[in-house]
This record gives C-alpha cells, sequence and structure tokens, in this order.
C-alpha cells in the first residue's frame, strides 16, 4: 500500500513577489516573539509588500507566557492573549492554530505541516521557542510530575492538585479534615519561585529544591540570596538550597510520585512535583532542515538574526546568537524587530542582550540588571543590606564608582525602574544614595538620556517617550502606551513611563488639569476632601466656597452637568441625607431623581435588593405577582437580581410600597453605588465549598448597600477556588480559600473587562470586612469623576502595591479614619424607597403630568414576546391595533390635554 503524496497549497514563489504582487513570509511558532514580528511586520509594512503564515502547535492564539502563573488566579486563557485580537483579522495575515511543522525544504522553500500540507515560502522564520528541561532523575515520569512551561501544563497542574486535595479530605466524628497536598518544586530559578507560589496559591504546601548554593543564582549574588531565602520562607515556603535530587520514588499505593530522595542521603514525601530547571531550544526542525546548531543547542544566526541560509531566520529562544540562547522575552522581541526591518529593507543588528528580570511572586520584591555578580574587571560593589526588614540593594560600579554595570534588588526592587535604563552611563552624586531609605536624603533625580532603554520588554527609550508627548501630542499616560507600547507587557517600567510623561508634559508647557469642570479647579478627590474638612452640606455652600467664575460669566452660577452628579455623589457619600431631600434633589441625574433606570422608551426598571442572590419563596411569588399586576416584563440578571421593565413613572410608588411592605429594599440599580454581592452556594450546599460564600455575600452586601461611590460598584464571593461566582471579573472579588478569605479588587466588566488582582490573602472574616472597608473608602476618596476601580487601581500613584500598604500596614496613618467613615455609612443607612414612600413631598415627583399624576404617557406601546412584552417599533405603533400591536398592552388616554411634569435631563 503506498502513502499518499502531500498536498501542496502553495506554489513556491522563489525570491519575486507571488501572482497578488506580495511576498509571503512563513512564521513556525506561535509564540510571544512570533506575535511580536507579526505585529512588527504588520505596523510598519505600510506599501502590503508582504503576506505573513504562522504555525502555531498550540490550538490558541500567542499568549503571554512571562505571566504564566496568572493563569491560576484567572483560569481564562483568553486573559493571557497578547495584543490587540483584531491583528490576526488582517487579511494579510494567516494563523494556523494546532498546526505544528514537521519538515522543511530548503531547496524547494517549502514547510510540512503535520497533516502532510505543504506550503511555499520566500522567507521563512523559526520562532520555535524552547522546551522545559527535564532532568535526567529516576522516576520523573511518574504521574503527578510536571514541567512549567505552557497553559496546558498549568491547567493539568492545577487539576491534579485540586483533585489530590479532595481526595485528602475525611468526614469524621469531628467534621471534616483534610490532609494538606504536599508540593515540591526542583529548580530555584525565576521559574521555580513563580511555580512555588502557584502551589501556594492552589492551597498546597511547597518546598523549592535548588542544587546551588542559593535561589536564583543567575540573577542574584549570595547576599541577595540569603534575603531572598527569608523572604520567600516568609510566605510558607520551604527552601532546601545546596540538594541534589537523585531519585522520585512511587506512592506504593497509588502509583503516583510519593517520594523525593536526595543525594545527601535525606528525603521529601510529596504528593505533586514541578520541575522548573530551564529550558531548552527547540531546534529539531533547524537541525533536521541541515542548519548550523549551537555548541549548546538553536540555530546559529548573525547579528541580523539570519541562518546560514539566506532565507532562514530564526528570533527568540531558538536564536543562538553571540554563541548563547537568551532564554528571555526582551531579547527576542528584538530579534524580531531586527528580522522585520531587514525585510523591509533596513540595516538593524542586533545590540546585544538586555537580561534585566524581575521576579513576578506576590509579596516578593525581586530584581536585577547588567553584571549583577560583579565579574567585570576591577568593578566595585556598593551594598545595602537590612535583615531585619529583609532588603539587600547593591549597584556595581566601574573602578571609579561612576559608571553603573549592574544591580541587584531584593525586599524593594523601588530604584530598579529608574536605574536599568542607565546601564552602562555615569549616575550624577553618591551611587550609595540610590540605595539608602528616603530619609537618609533620598536619591538625586535622574534626567534618563533619550537612547536609555525603558521598556525592554518592547525596546522602547526615553526619547520614544518623549517623543510621544512632544511629536505625536499624547497628553497622558494611556496615550503614551499607546502609542509606544511602552509599559503594556510585564508592567514593571510603568512607574518611570508616568514619570517621564508628566516631566516631558510640564518642559512642553503643556498644562495637564485635573480640574473637574469649569466650575471647580479642583479634581474630584480635592473637592472630596475639601468638602469633608469644611463640613459643607449643600451645593450653593460649596461652589461659593470653592467654586470659580467660568470665563464670560458674572458668576459661578448653579454649575454644570458635570459638577452637579459629582457634588451629589460627594455628599451622599459623606452621608448628607436622602439624595431627594432639599436642594441634593437638583442635584441628581435622571435616573437618581426617580430611584429607577429609565429604559429607552421611557418607563423605568425596578430591581429589588436580593443580598447575595438569596431570595425567599414568598419573596419570589410577591416579586411575581408585582410583575404580573403591572404588566412588568421580567429578567433575571448577571448579578443574581429580578430585573422588572416597563413600569411608568406613576406606578413606581405603587410598586415599591407593595416590596417594601413584603421585605424588599431598593437595589440601587440606578446609583453609583454598591448594585449587587453575587455569591456561589458555597459550603452550605456545595460539596466542594470550603466557606460560606451566601452568608459572606450577604454580610458585605448588607454592609455597603447605599454606599455611593465615583462609580457603580459589583463584588462577588465564590466558596471555592472553582469560582463559580466569577469573583475575579469584580471591583471587589472574594474567594474562599481552607484558611479563610482571599480578596481581590479592581476587576471590571464592560467595554474594556479586567481582572481583579490579589490584595491580600488567608484573611479571616474580621480582616475581610475591615481590608475591603479601607479599600472601598480610599477609593472612594481619592478616585476621579466615573472613574472605575480598575483604572484608578492603575493609576493610584504607586498601583496595587502602593494601596495595599495603605490598606493593610496603615502607612499613611488614615486605616482609623477609613474605618471610622465606613462605620458611619453603616450606621446611618436608611432604604431610599421606604423614606420616599413615608414622605409626600417626595412622592408628589413621581408623575408624568402634572394635571394628571396618575394618567399614563400615551406614547407608550408594547408588542407581546416569548410570552412577555417589548416597546413597540415605531412601524408597529402606526399599525393600530389593527396591525401587530396588542391593544391589551397599550395604555388608554384618559385625559385630552396633559401638562409634562418636571422636566428631567439625562446624562451619561
Amino acid at each position: 500500500m503506498t502513502s499518499e503524496p502531500p498536498i501542496t497549497v502553495q506554489t513556491p514563489a522563489g525570491a519575486a513577489p507571488g501572482a497578488d504582487g506580495r511576498r509571503h513570509v512563513v512564521v513556525v511558532g506561535g509564540g510571544m516573539v512570533a506575535q511580536r514580528f507579526v505585529e512588527a511586520l504588520r505596523a510598519r509594512d505600510d506599501a502590503g509588500a508582504w503576506r505573513v503564515s504562522v504555525f502555531a502547535e498550540e490550538p490558541r492564539k500567542p499568549y503571554d507566557r512571562v505571566g504564566l502563573t496568572r493563569y491560576f488566579e484567572v483560569r481564562d486563557a483568553e486573559e493571557l492573549t497578547l495584543g490587540d485580537p483584531t491583528l490576526w483579522d488582517d487579511p494579510l495575515v494567516n494563523l494556523h492554530r494546532d498546526c505544528r511543522i514537521d519538515s522543511i525544504d530548503r531547496d524547494a522553500r517549502t514547510v510540512t505541516d503535520r497533516l502532510g500540507r505543504v506550503h511555499a515560502y520566500d522567507e521563512l522564520v523559526l520562532a520555535t521557542g524552547s522546551n522545559a528541561a527535564m532532568p535526567p532523575i529516576p522516576g520523573n515520569d511518574l504521574p503527578g510530575v510536571f514541567v512549567y512551561r505552557t497553559i496546558d501544563d498549568v491547567a493539568a497542574l492545577r487539576g491534579w492538585v485540586e483533585a489530590k486535595r479532595d481526595a485528602g479530605r475525611v468526614t469524621t466524628r469531628g467534621g471534616v479534615v483534610e490532609k494538606p497536598v504536599r508540593g515540591a518544586v526542583i529548580g530555584g530559578g525565576l521559574l521555580g519561585l513563580e511555580a512555588a507560589g502557584a502551589l501556594k496559591a492552589l492551597g498546597a504546601q511547597a518546598t523549592v529544591i535548588e542544587f546551588g548554593t542559593h535561589l536564583m543564582g543567575v540573577q542574584v549574588d549570595l547576599g541577595g540570596g540569603h534575603a531572598l531565602k527569608r523572604l520567600i520562607n516568609d510566605k510558607g515556603i520551604s527552601v532546601r538550597p545546596e540538594t541534589a535530587t537523585s531519585q522520585m520514588k512511587p506512592h506504593r499505593r497509588t502509583g503516583h510520585v510519593g517520594r523525593l530522595e536526595f543525594g545527601d542521603g535525606g528525603r521529601l514525601d510529596v504528593d505533586v512535583v514541578v520541575v522548573a530547571t530551564g529550558v531548552r531550544p527547540r531546534d529539531e526542525l533547524a537541525r533536521t532542515a541541515g542548519l548550523e546548531i549551537g555548541e549548546r543547542g538553536g540555530a546559529v544566526v548573525d547579528l541580523t538574526c539570519r541562518t546560514a541560509d539566506p532565507h532562514v531566520w530564526a528570533i527568540g529562544e531558538v536564536a543562538c546568537i553571540e554563541g548563547r540562547c537568551l532564554g528571555l522575552v526582551a531579547p527576542g522581541n528584538t530579534m524580531a524587530e531586527i528580522v522585520v526591518d531587514r525585510l523591509l529593507g533596513g540595516q538593524a543588528v542586533f545590540p546585544g542582550a538586555d537580561t534585566a528580570t524581575k521576579l513576578k511572586l506576590s509579596g516578593v520584591d525581586v530584581a536585577s540588571f547588567g553584571d549583577a555578580h560583579g565579574r567585570t574587571e576591577d568593578a566595585v560593589e556598593i551594598v545595602w543590606a537590612d535583615p531585619v526588614a529583609g532588603v539587600y540593594k547593591k549597584l556595581v560600579m566601574s573602578d571609579d564608582a561612576r559608571t553603573l554595570l549592574g544591580g541587584v534588588f531584593v525586599g524593594d526592587a523601588a530604584p530598579y525602574a529608574s536605574l536599568r535604563p542607565m546601564l552602562g552611563s555615569e549616575l550624577p552624586g553618591d551611587p550609595s544614595a540610590f540605595l539608602l531609605p528616603d530619609p537618609a536624603g533620598g536619591a538625586p533625580t535622574l534626567e534618563l538620556p533619550d537612547d536609555a532603554n525603558v521598556c525592554s520588554c518592547n525596546n522602547v527609550s526615553a526619547g520614544a517617550i518623549r517623543g510621544a508627548v512632544t511629536e505625536h501630542e499624547c497628553t497622558d499616560v494611556a496615550g503614551v502606551k499607546a502609542c509606544t507600547r511602552a509599559g503594556t507587557t510585564c508592567g514593571a517600567c510603568l512607574p518611570l513611563v508616568t514619570k517621564i510623561t508628566k516631566t516631558e508634559l510640564a518642559k512642553a508647557g503643556v498644562e495637564v488639569s485635573n480640574a473637574l469642570c469649569e466650575h471647580f479647579d479642583l479634581s474630584r478627590a480635592q473637592l472630596f476632601d475639601a468638602v469633608r474638612v469644611a463640613n459643607l452640606h449643600s451645593f450653593s455652600e460649596i461652589i461659593a466656597r470653592f467654586g470659580r467664575v467660568p470665563d464670560g460669566a458674572t458668576d459661578a452660577g448653579r454649575g454644570c452637568d458635570i459638577c452637579k452628579p459629582v457634588v451629589a455623589s460627594i455628599l451622599a457619600s459623606l452621608g448628607n441625607g436622602h439624595i431627594l431631600a432639599g436642594e441634593q434633589a437638583t442635584l441628581q441625574d435622571t435616573n437618581d431623581h426617580m430611584l429607577a433606570n429609565m429604559q429607552k422608551d421611557g418607563t423605568y426598571s425596578v430591581v429589588p435588593r436580593m443580598p447575595g442572590g438569596e431570595v425567599t419563596p414568598e419573596g419570589l411569588i410577591v416579586v411575581g405577582q408585582v410583575a404580573k399586576d403591572f404588566g412588568l416584563y421580567t429578567k433575571i440578571t448577571g448579578g443574581q437580581r429580578i430585573d422588572m421593565f416597563g413600569a411608568r413613572v406613576e406606578q413606581l410608588p405603587e410598586i415599591w410600597r407593595r416590596l417594601v411592605d413584603a421585605g424588599f429594599e431598593s437595589g440601587h440599580a440606578y446609583g453609583k453605588s454598591l448594585r449587587t454581592v453575587k455569591s456561589c452556594v458555597g459550603s452550605t450546599w456545595c460539596r466542594y465549598g470550603v466557606q460560606d460564600s451566601v452568608g459572606m455575600a450577604v454580610e458585605l452586601e448588607l454592609r455597603y448597600r447605599g454606599l455611593r461611590s465615583p462609580h457603580k460598584l459589583k463584588l462577588g464571593v465564590s466558596g471555592c477556588a472553582r469560582e463559580c461566582a466569577e469573583a475575579r471579573g469584580k471591583d471587589v472579588g472574594v474567594i474562599a480559600t481552607d484558611r479563610g478569605w482571599n480578596v481581590y479588587v479592581g476587576g471590571n466588566g464592560g467595554q474594556t473587562p479586567r481582572h481583579a488582582k490579589l490584595l491580600a490573602e488567608d484573611l479571616t472574616s474580621a480582616e475581610l470586612l475591615r481590608t475591603i472597608d479601607r479599600f472601598l473608602m480610599l477609593y472612594i476618596r481619592t478616585a476621579d469623576r466615573l472613574q472605575r476601580t480598575a483604572p484608578w487601581v492603575e493609576e493610584y500613584e504607586g498601583g496595587l502595591d502602593a494601596i495595599r500598604d495603605v490598606v493593610i500596614a496603615d502607612s499613611l496613618g488614615i486605616g482609623a479614619d477609613l474605618d471610622a467613615a465606613m462605620a458611619a455609612h453603616v450606621e446611618a443607612y436608611e432604604d431610599e424607597w421606604k423614606a420616599v414612600l413615608e414622605d409626600p413631598e417626595k412622592l408628589a415627583r413621581f408623575g408624568s403630568f402634572v394635571n394628571a399624576p396618575t394618567t399614563p404617557d400615551p406614547a407608550l406601546a408594547y408588542v407581546p414576546e416569548r410570552g412577555q412584552k417589548r416597546p413597540a417599533t415605531a412601524a408597529e405603533v402606526a399599525a393600530g391595533a389593527d396591525g401587530p400591536v396588542d391593544p391589551l398592552l397599550v395604555p388608554a388616554i384618559t385625559s385630552p390635554v396633559l401638562v409634562a411634569g418636571p422636566i428631567l435631563e439625562v446624562r451619561a
């Protein structure tokens, strides 16, 4: 039986353009460097001279392998996807997923994929990356031994740990006893420490086994390694340095990995092992194609990233450049840019590798760059060590102590962002000033040269950032990021990008105004503090005290659509009484004015609060009867509420009277305030739950109900790591652990979805409440108008780390003040609709027409759909009763002359 010949899907084009006038470049590999190559080519190839085909072995788009550990938190591969997803919709880009290339025919200039299809190329770019190295330890193939390289690897590891944890639960007379999952990581480098942190996040024990004298031996010296070990131990992770693993032994009952035996005679019982001992370049394609291979692997390339074959290039970890393979994303991205430049006729060459690294492990600050070990001849090392504080900082200088050659930072990496771009440059003043704590005098101000590399991930210089301001008219950090890509990958450089941007704006004479509007020169945060300190209680007092007269006006007037709702929110946040009381009522937008959300047909929605999604059968009956009696459309919302649509303004009081009598209260779906606290059923019902998520969700919702803020707030509580409440997509997300609660902040849905980031872990219930109290109050006091928590966390000076210091460590000394503010809110809470029903003056606002307050609006018309109703279209209304309009759903006109009631302005 003869085999089928391979299918040729493209005719070799040689060096000439194809039939469409374009040349074809094939990229083998679908990782970070391949993505950068495609992105750079499409950004710079204005003429569309090239089309590109990418062959990825994995079944997904290129993702952030540097941030792989985040997958344990986000549990969504799409969250790690790199760049603009529309890149792969470009007609000149073709991404083949789950399509491994098996061979290269250099003479014919073709590649053959795993399905036997042949693809021609004009130029071939190898971006196959590397594989996790597996040392030849007996037993390394046992079930329960994992590497740590791809999303599939970490997903399998997570599943294994969770299965072991579930299997270790035993029910006794005294309750449920859970046997801890015992984990070990072989390898104490960057990836090994991140893997250990991941095991801890999954609730497993973790021990790091390191063959060398100290952790991260490639990046930090011995002194830094000792400081790092103390920090890692403080995270509950054990470390065994100078230990060689000689064998992995199976468990006698399960056959899974059960024990590690060491060369010194020691041993460690384990349930899971992660091997993180480095990587090996995936150069098998290059080998079989006859390309030159480096002494330690990798396709040998010159400084243009070209192999000995003039039509084959190699970039990233598979490229052996200057005699070595580089396992970092920054030099890989640089290689991608170089090949793009060469394909477009440029003369770029590899400038040398930026080997700066930063550990991404929560609560452990480690970074290094340059000659971290001081191997340069006659180099001088300047060290600051504080064992009590767990801080170790070192600068490596030239023999005259003037030129910066490298640095190591453990426990406090704050100087890293500013100093790394100065590598190879002279530092102003005494170098030790850059290492000493701020009270000792502070470091001199650094003016980075234009060629200083600020963002190594994307190869962005200080000059490029300045140019974004001066040449491309970027007036904020977001614009600079979009223009240059600086700070968009790992984010380590973002503080420096922000500093350069603000400095350059000031130099250019561009005033970065934080003014709220033409009536207030203060920002929202400044106005909040001013109103709080001055103890003001009305808009008139506030604008008289802090307002200004706009250009061309004779007085400050009555404010505008921007400042009035902001002042209304500030007064409500400070506990100034009911939002419809007195002058405050005139400040509210339409939704707050009517205590309901206006819909597109002019009617309103009614959303009673159901804390944590919990509701009694009796409550459900009342809601159903109300919806039936008033002809309302009903829908279960994403926040575990029942939303009733189509209520006319004059119906709202009667609807709410029945709901309030049944024990319901306003769900605040109309306000910039707490909306919902979503929960799963937790340990009350679910066999996987480890904490009472419903009880916690109810407690949180009742605590924060009615809390006015710069934007809406949504919370979620999950009873275990399976995350059924999707807490990581909320402004505040709480996830139960065996030891308490983990709290995440800054997650949002909407047009720019963000996953929340870990703020604190393993909290008691009391600690959790205090942490959320302070976080929310700090947000309310310092955020800009209509700013959600996600951008607020990003833009807060110092980011999440600084917020954590304020909230957890009380670094500003305002913890008691924040606690008192939240306590005052909880004490003063009243249901807004109940208060309206008890006040005839407030009730008078709810009428469609002044002279006929109970008359429905004759413009409203509905048609039946799926057993309920929806607003009729203009065509359906025009058709009248003989058309599709259901006459039973069209309100009757009872008054021929109707005078409109209060005019309400709809604002965003």
